[in-house]
């Protein structure tokens, strides 16, 4: 990304840095769905990287912003996961810039497909998406019987 103090790169999913950031998407997560997510239940919690998994952390002027991750669910299709900026870094890029980096290592990986899972209230995430090329698709895998998931699908840029 060429935003002057902006570095994406890859992290273990497990450092100090992403346990922030999944944090932060988990309470604002709670707000946005306080009908639906139990105050009581369990924060959730990242899993460590497998073979063909990929975590992205972006840092802007040194501190976490964002991240996203690649999850593999087949041999050419990976699940784009734990997709978050913080509040008062967006509308900056930083989103889109963690998707192409995403993408990238996609394509590097193999992958031909991706998917991902928002939820329905999350329409700045939705219309992200979508301006990125992600066409919506029927709920799949574990969103399924989940009446607040949105489903998304986009070939992987430079495969067939």
């Amino acid at each position: 990304m060429s935003q002057i103090g902006l570095l994406i790169e890859a992290r273990d999913p497990l450092s100090e840095e992403a346990l922030f950031l999944l944090h932060e998407a988990a309470l604002e997560a709670r707000r946005l769905y306080s009908d639906s997510i139990d105050p009581g239940a369990p924060m959730p919690a990242n899993q460590p990287l497998r073979p063909g998994d990929v975590y992205l952390i972006a840092f802007s002027d040194g501190s976490p912003v964002g991240c996203g991750a690649l999850r593999k669910l087949d041999d050419r299709t990976a699940e784009i996961r734990r997709m978050y900026v913080l509040r008062q870094a967006r509308r900056t890029g930083i989103a889109r810039g963690i998707l192409v980096h995403l993408e990238e290592e996609a394509s590097r990986l193999g992958y031909d497909a991706l998917l991902l899972e928002t939820g329905n209230r999350q329409h700045p995430a939705m219309s992200l998406y979508e301006s990125y090329g992600f066409t919506r698709i029927p709920l799949f895998g574990p969103y399924v019987n989940d009446p607040t998931s949105v489903c998304y699908f986009k070939r992987v840029v430079g495969r067939r």
